[in-house]
């Protein structure tokens, strides 16, 4: 009678023992493999499920390869006993000793493995089938946690990158704001590809920062993510609670009287970014006048500085992308003159 080799994909980002009903079914009916200790190889034998991990490949030829501890114990020891076996020999052995057996998959899906048994199987008709099971999909979000796992490496104080090691939020900073730069260029061109890269290459960025805060116990990347879900919660109450608006300058409204609640500011002046390019600090500080109802006048125009405040107070404009296109002209017509 032929039997069967039950492949069981689950995702590696999930909590162990997150698994549909009928994995579970499966793992607790049949025997199951892996190629290595994991968090779900310790859920599932909590759970009474029986796991045995296959041998690892021998260092050198002809030497016999001796059990791993996990094995000792268990009731597939009699048939993996043998020299030197290879994780597909042992598998193949389990699955004559039992019929059907469960193959939990690491989170590369043992691709090498799969393949050998598929070919295996092909040259011997009717010995068994491979089933293809997922027990787990990945959430929506899920490579972010890998972004995290590869900072983690990056960082390791020995096997990590040194000059990620040696960086500071100050000694990052800039690199911010000129990620932040390129992102803009690539909205502004409205290239899909391009903003999708820049906006990795920010996210790195707010990991590194992250990540250098945990190594000084400041705080962690799941703080900053707690802090911001509660934040986009406590500020949409339209969405999230029972707050009723009337349109989007209402909504606007209520994000700013939480944000004043929140910050608990003397100051309508209070938070503005001052790091920001000038003409956008002007609109910032003129935005924040209007909506606290002030009226306070404009500096005379008698410098220059008072005269460019007094142009983005008066144009209908948005002043800093409006110089930027004037100089990114500029900039065209300087080219063309020299290839002329």
């Amino acid at each position: 009678m032929s039997g069967s080799v039950i492949l069981l994909v689950t995702s590696p980002r999930l909590p162990a023992g997150v698994l549909t009903a009928q994995a579970w079914d499966l793992v607790r009916a049949h025997p199951v493999l892996t190629a290595a200790e994991s968090s779900q190889t310790a859920a599932l034998r909590a759970a009474g499920a029986e796991v045995t991990v296959l041998p690892s490949p021998p260092a050198a030829s002809g030497s016999p390869l001796p059990l791993p501890l996990p094995l000792l114990d268990s009731p597939l020891a009699p048939v993996l006993d043998s020299p030197r076996p290879s994780a597909l020999d042992s598998l193949l052995a389990a699955l004559d000793a039992h019929g059907t057996v469960v193959w939990l998959a690491a989170p590369d899906g043992d691709e090498d493995l799969a393949r050998e048994l598929g070919l295996r199987l092909a040259r011997e008709p009717g010995r068994a089938t491979l089933e293809l099971v997922y027990g787990s999909w990945d959430p929506a979000g899920a490579r972010l946690l890998d972004v995290v796992t590869v900072m983690d490496r990056l960082m390791h104080p020995e096997a990590g990158d040194p000059w990620k090691r040696a960086q500071t939020h100050a000694s990052l900073a800039p690199f911010l704001l000129e990620e932040s730069y390129e992102l803009y260029d690539a909205i502004r061109d409205e290239d899909a590809d391009a903003v999708r890269e820049e906006l990795g290459d920010v996210l790195l960025q707010v990991v590194l920062h992250a990540r250098l805060a945990e190594e000084t116990s400041d705080f962690t990347i799941d703080d900053v993510a707690g802090d911001l879900v509660a934040k986009l919660i406590r500020r949409n109450p339209h969405v999230f609670a029972d707050t009723e608006v009337g349109g989007l300058d209402e909504i606007i409204a209520n994000w700013e009287q939480i944000k004043k609640a929140e910050k608990s500011r003397g100051s309508v002046m209070d938070g503005v970014a001052l790091s920001q390019p000038a003409l956008a600090l002007a609109a910032k500080l003129l935005q924040r006048v209007a909506r606290a109802g002030l009226d306070v006048p404009l500096p005379p125009p008698s410098t220059l500085g008072a005269r460019l405040f007094e142009a983005v107070a008066t144009s209908e404009e948005d002043a800093e992308a409006a110089l930027r296109q004037a100089a990114l002209h500029y900039m065209n017509s300087v080219r063309a003159v020299e290839t002329a």
